[in-house]
């Protein structure tokens, strides 16, 4: 079921759009999150940075790291972190460990599994679980049916 995100909310992830519209057009994959506190001020964002090669560089989980080093566990606690996609296992894992609060994403692992499937493309090297279930004490609202066509045609324009 879809999530109905706020216009605040919805304001955030047009902006992981956007951060994964730069990824793509910088030679990488389509991903970008922001990471907001609770008081709604935007802390920090990133886009994905794995065309260097090390796969490892989701902007979740650099978020995660972030939020690790510069917030005390009860900011971290009453932040979200808005994404174009939702975590993977690890981003959701490192998301549950270092304490954040809440996921909001755009498209979830479920649909762009099923858009790569579509294009022939093999499957991710390591499962699509969702977010919630590698990181259950968390918060997971998602996907936001007004922003699947663009995130669809990013990932189009990606693996196409």
């Amino acid at each position: 079921m879809a999530y109905e995100p706020t216009p605040e909310e919805l304001s955030h992830l047009r902006r992981c759009v956007e951060l994964a519209a730069e990824a793509l057009a910088d030679g990488d994959e389509p991903f970008g999150s922001v990471l907001v506190a609770g008081s709604g001020e935007v802390l920090a964002e990133d886009r994905n940075r794995v065309a260097g090669g090390d796969r490892t560089r989701h902007p979740e989980f650099e978020l995660a790291r972030w939020a690790a080093e510069h917030m005390t566990p009860g900011e971290r606690a009453a932040a979200t972190v808005f994404t174009s996609g939702e975590h993977c296992p690890m981003c959701a894992a490192a998301h549950g460990w270092v304490g954040l609060g809440r996921i909001v994403y755009a498209a979830s692992s479920a649909q762009l599994t099923g858009w790569l499937a579509e294009r022939g493309l093999p499957p991710a090297p390591v499962r699509p679980i969702p977010a919630g279930e590698v990181a259950p004490g968390v918060r997971v609202e998602g996907p936001v049916a007004v922003l699947e066509a663009e995130v669809r045609a990013l990932h189009d324009r990606a693996y196409g």
